[in-house]
């Protein structure tokens, strides 16, 4: 195994490239911005981690982000729109009410 093939998530259909900063869903390139890249990528990178807005902007935007925390609930969104089979019921990346968002991977989820 590569090391690339190490650092890539892979979570049934969707995959997660860190080195190519490529995200695909059933083999399909999903476009994401560089942020929202990264906002999955990290989340993904702790699947099953529940993490409040304030922590999200801090770890991801990685500076002094001075405005409304709910910039994060509108990149979910765009990210959800991209990967989620239905957005009003989502599975990868749900909202925990009241604290903040969590990466839910699938059952059969392989992490290379």
């Amino acid at each position: 195994m590569t090391i690339a093939e190490q650092q890539r998530l892979t979570f049934n259909k969707l995959s997660i490239d860190p080195i190519r900063r490529e995200v695909t869903l059933a083999n399909d390139l999903v476009p994401l911005t560089a942020l929202e890249f990264d906002l999955l990528h990290f989340l993904a990178g702790h699947p099953g981690r529940v993490w409040r807005r304030a922590e999200l902007i801090q770890k991801v935007w990685d500076y002094e982000y001075v405005g409304d925390q709910r910039v994060v609930d509108v990149h979910i969104g765009q990210i959800r729109k991209k990967i989620e089979i239905d957005t009003t019921q989502p599975t990868l990346i749900q909202t925990v009410r009241g604290v903040g968002y969590k990466f839910e991977p699938p059952e059969t989820a392989e992490n290379g």
